[in-house]
């Protein structure tokens, strides 16, 4: 089936200094997609409103969700989202989950919290815990995943609270120090998922290898592992879809340096296309 991109350059749902940043991320990564495949979410100007509750810009969040379900439905393909937060993945995972894929969620950050327990009120920390149906109720998924089928890969800052819902689930989990392309398959082997979805948040990395991190995690991984990780997943099971979030870069300088690994990422996610 075709890949299509969908570039949704949310910024609402980052608790980080740099949100502003991953919009210009977002325009970087656009800027080298073919065009003829690729569609944009057209984002709210304004922050948005808590609404009453325990989430920061709520409000915006459902904008772009709806717009960017919308995207999905104008053309069947497997899409490949571009962010953006990580709350762009909210919209592009519902989109796959009635087919219950593994969803392996490579992040150094689980994103496990709910709007009480999170320590910010950004989304950004609450997306997977929404996709597995704890969440705010506007943002919760009509289908949620179930813990026996996301796989956490690249973990290295949890708070108390994530590790106690990871240990409270059994939710598989691959630290950063034990990230390998082989580590990946048995998990996702034992999820007993025929399609996979892969979430890429790139703080996964290593920051001395990738500069445009609005949250760097010291002791990442390595561009060159993730990318044969990658290759190695979708060569052994089909791809319901994949998200490429959290470029951020501080300046145009910053950007072009760090866009031939993004691009090394997109042609590891498209190599089996």
């Amino acid at each position: 089936m075709t890949i299509n991109f969908v570039v949704a350059p949310q910024w609402q749902g980052s608790g980080s200094s740099r949100a502003m940043q991953l919009v210009d991320g977002a325009d970087a990564i656009r800027g080298d997609l073919p065009s003829a495949s690729t569609r944009s979410v057209d984002i709210p100007l304004e922050a948005g409103d808590h609404q009453g509750t325990g989430v920061q810009r709520l409000s915006s969040l459902i904008l772009v969700r709806e717009r960017t379900h919308h995207a999905f439905a104008a053309e069947p393909a497997i899409h490949v989202t571009i962010g953006g937060d990580c709350g762009v993945e909210l919209a592009a995972i519902e989109h796959v989950s009635a087919s219950s894929p593994a969803v392996v969620w490579i992040d150094a950050h689980p994103d496990l919290h709910t709007p009480e327990s999170s320590p910010t009120g950004a989304f950004t920390g609450m997306v997977l815990r929404t996709l597995l149906g704890e969440g705010p109720g506007a943002l919760l998924p009509a289908h949620s995943l179930t813990a026996d089928r996301v796989i956490l890969a690249g973990i290295r800052s949890a708070d108390p609270e994530e590790d106690a819902y990871i240990q409270q689930t059994g939710i598989r989990s691959i630290g950063a120090g034990e990230f390998s392309a082989d580590a990946v398959l048995d998990a996702i082997e034992a999820t007993g998922a025929e399609s996979v979805y892969l979430h890429i948040d790139l703080d996964v990395l290593d920051p001395a290898d990738f500069a445009g991190l609005g949250s760097p995690v010291p002791f990442g991984i390595s561009p060159t592992v993730l990318a044969e990780t990658i290759r190695a997943v979708v060569a052994k099971y089909p791809l319901a879809g994949a998200g490429i979030t959290e470029f951020a870069p501080a300046s145009i300088s910053q950007a072009a340096d760090d866009l031939p690994t993004i691009l090394r990422l997109i042609g590891a996610i498209t190599s089996a296309s």
